[in-house]
């Protein structure tokens, strides 16, 4: 009897301090892994949310990047850490693309992570050097055509999405241009700027600011629809390649799990952030389109985009070089 008594206020005095913990998170600092070099896309929007976490709730967010294997050292490292709302992850359409890239993963990045939800749509957009004689996209088909593998490409990295958009435009046009993979889009793009490669397909809130300062010169973006921060640049769709698209994210998500009362504190937290009109203009601006989703639908949209981009990847040929 004892025992039994013993056992039921160990399980009421766990369930307690469970619930107390929720109810006092977040009670210490908060890290947002980023799995890419500072100043692409993914870091951008860490940086933005976690500010705004550190306004509402009064503790420190710290924004650590952990580039590497394709965005997978960052990854694999969440989802092995605790599962207490303290350590998360950007997570991006790169991480829906390695299952079908990489045959060993050491990590599901479906199971083994908590959705909180998606922060933004990206577009890529195709830049090229200023120096270059392409003003369009059917330029740039032409002049890959008449001067075989005289293009070279840069992109963030051998199975990143913009290396993937690169490679179904190729496939869909008959293209012919090398690619150059970098470790990030930040050096993808300061080599381009410099001339040491021909073009580059680049997530739009990398781009938009090179195209501004005219430092690179964009032919067309890669969703289905024009961005609002180039509204007068074409889509490769209506540019003549009909059914292109190549549409991107980011989101928040945990590892596995997580407290519910935790993730929906997060939730709600990002959910403000992505309403408050200055964070939604300034997102806009920048090439990227807020996103409101809670965790279930969240995590509904993973299960999709997981299939949709097997189907990319066979469909372009793409490999891991």
């Amino acid at each position: 009897m004892r025992t039994l008594h013993s056992f039921i206020c160990g399980v009421l005095l766990l369930t307690s301090f469970s619930a107390y913990a929720q109810d006092a998170y977040p009670s210490k600092p908060i890290k947002i892994v980023v799995p890419f070099p500072p100043g692409g896309t993914s870091d951008i929007l860490a940086r933005t949310i976690g500010q705004k976490l550190f306004q509402e709730w009064g503790q420190p967010v710290i924004i650590e990047n952990r580039p590497g294997a394709g965005a997978n050292i960052g990854a694999d490292a969440v989802a092995k850490s605790s599962p207490d709302g303290y350590t998360l992850l950007i997570l991006s359409t790169i991480h829906m693309i390695n299952p079908s890239l990489y045959k060993n993963l050491t990590f599901d990045p479906i199971k083994d992570f908590a959705p909180i939800g998606m922060i933004a749509e990206t577009s890529q957009v195709v830049l090229v050097h200023p120096s270059l004689p392409i003003k369009s996209i059917q330029e740039l088909i032409d002049y890959a055509k008449e001067h075989p593998k005289a293009l070279n490409y840069s992109s963030a990295g051998n199975g990143s999405q913009p290396h993937l958009s690169a490679e179904l435009f190729k496939s869909m046009t008959g293209a012919n241009m090398v690619h150059i993979p970098y470790k990030g889009a930040p050096p993808a793009i300061t080599d381009l700027i410099a001339g040491q490669v021909s073009l580059t397909f680049a997530t739009a809130p990398s781009a938009v600011p090179v195209v501004r300062s005219g430092q690179a010169r964009a032919i067309a973006v890669t969703t289905l629809k024009r961005i609002a921060a180039l509204p007068d640049v074409p889509t490769v769709a209506e540019s003549g390649v009909v059914g292109y698209e190549s549409a991107g994210w980011n989101g928040l998500v945990g590892p596995a799990g997580m407290p519910s009362g935790v993730i929906e504190k997060l939730s709600a937290a990002l959910t403000r952030i992505l309403r408050t009109p200055e964070i939604r203009k300034q997102m806009i601006d920048q090439g990227a389109d807020p996103v409101i989703m809670t965790p279930m639908q969240f995590a509904h949209y993973l299960g999709i985009e997981r299939s949709k981009w097997a189907s990319v990847v066979k469909i372009s040929g793409a490999q891991i070089d």
